[in-house]
């Protein structure tokens, strides 16, 4: 009895379930331990990303599959540097902004308070378009009230693990939507290969850059290291199966976005339909019904909700980690924080800033948004993503990490590429808002 209680202790380390886990070994226990990597996907796959890749597919066919993969190989080493970082370092991102400078920690500041009031009310009136068309027994804020509710009490409980399990079904339901979906509009051999030759159709630019620069999240890829931590996944042994996880998430996300691109480019090319904002992916499974029955309107639909309610859940588990732990970072004293207590879902300003992204948002419902904040919102939105790809540059080529964890050539190309690209589109964002 002894010895079998001794094999199965050592199973569950291995698996990672005790409390000081081994990284796995084989291929089977890195397939069976991931798993953040698919919160990373079910985060950042939103109905924006789909309705940019559906309007493209509709607008240049199966021109720009190019696109996809390379704006997930983009997405890939972005957030595996975070990952890296965490696991190199023992610090968490915030921690890295804050030896850059007060700068870094005060703009990630200001950004996430008027970001989370701004994004908590668009998340929630999403959900709410989505169950509203399915459901139209009530209107849609009192849906979005709904999602924000449901979205606050399973954070609140402070299950990481249950919250990931939860991602996860809805992972397999947008695969079982979304993929099903495009399965009815398979392109062939030629078109699909013709569409990874890298051609841009005049006036296609900006859509190209946009299309590349969605695939995936934005601000909930700093969280991924507090999701590693909730995972229990400590110190460098973990880099290689943080590596396989990430890779997952963005072969998922690409292939989400893709689905997407082919319904456009299958079902809409050469029509004259257009599509514009969530309200245009409802439209979209109002044809698919029209077209193929109402079997399929309803199959489109729940990957509408399923995309907006996992974007939602995501970021109300993962942004209060970043906050929280920015609120940690500038009252702990440089030399202090290595023996801080790390941050968790239980911390009061964690909590604060959950309530943050649910309660208060609920007035824009009724209000609607104030435009000064969206300026705001929106300049510093844009700067976002240009901020982290350089603070990684930085961070990842620093004495902070161990030689062999640093940044390799082909890792700074690919990052120095990220800073430069989305610079571009944030200055062209800051051009349509002034």
């Amino acid at each position: 009895m002894n010895n079998e209680l001794n094999l199965n202790n050592e199973l569950t380390t291995a698996a990672g379930v005790g409390n000081d886990p081994l990284p796995p070994q084989t291929m089977g226990q890195k397939l069976k331990m991931i798993g953040p990597g698919f919160v990373v996907a079910a985060t950042g796959v939103g109905t924006a990303d789909l309705v940019t890749a559906i309007v493209i597919g509709t607008s240049f066919g199966m021109t720009f599959v190019w696109a996809i993969v390379i704006g997930s190989i983009l997405k890939y080493f972005l957030n595996e540097g975070v990952g890296r970082w965490y696991l190199a370092t023992g610090q968490t991102i915030l921690q890295g902004w804050h030896s850059l400078g007060k700068w870094a920690t005060g703009y990630f500041g200001v950004y996430s308070v008027i970001w989370g009031y701004i994004y908590g009310a668009t998340a929630a009136m999403t959900c709410g378009l989505g169950m509203h068309a399915m459901l139209p027994i009530m209107p849609i804020w009192a849906w979005a009230i709904i999602h924000s509710l449901l979205g606050f009490a399973l954070v609140w409980t402070g299950r990481y693990l249950l919250f990931e399990r939860i991602m996860t079904v809805l992972i397999g339901v947008m695969f079982i939507t979304i993929i099903g979906t495009s399965l009815l509009f398979l392109p062939t051999i030629g078109e699909f290969a013709g569409g990874f030759v890298p051609k841009m159709p005049d006036g296609s630019l900006m859509l190209a850059l946009g299309l590349i620069g969605g695939v995936g999240g934005t601000i909930t890829m700093a969280s991924y290291g507090y999701w590693l931590r909730e995972k229990n996944w400590k110190g460098k042994e973990f880099v290689p199966i943080m590596r396989l996880d990430t890779k997952a998430a963005y072969v998922i996300t690409g292939l989400f976005t893709m689905a997407a691109l082919v319904i456009g480019a299958k079902f809409l090319f050469g029509t004259d339909v257009k599509l514009e904002g969530d309200q245009g992916l409802l439209n979209l499974a109002e044809l698919l019904g029209q077209e193929f029955g109402t079997p399929l309107r309803w199959l489109f639909l729940i990957a509408f909700w399923s995309a907006a309610f996992t974007s939602l859940l995501g970021v109300w588990n993962g942004v209060p980690y970043l906050f929280a732990d920015f609120l940690r970072t500038i009252k702990t004293r440089k030399e202090d924080l290595h023996s801080v207590k790390p941050v968790t879902e239980k911390d009061k300003s964690y909590r604060a800033y959950l309530a943050w992204l649910t309660f208060p948002p609920m007035l824009i419902f009724f209000f609607g948004k104030p435009v000064q904040l969206i300026i705001i919102y929106g300049v510093l939105g844009a700067l976002f993503m240009p901020f982290l790809a350089i603070s990684l540059i930085i961070l990842l080529n620093s004495k902070k990490v161990d030689a062999e964890y640093r940044n390799k050539w082909l890792t700074n190309a690919v990052l120095i590429g990220c800073l430069l690209m989305f610079a571009f589109l944030g200055i062209n964002e800051l051009q349509k808002l002034f």
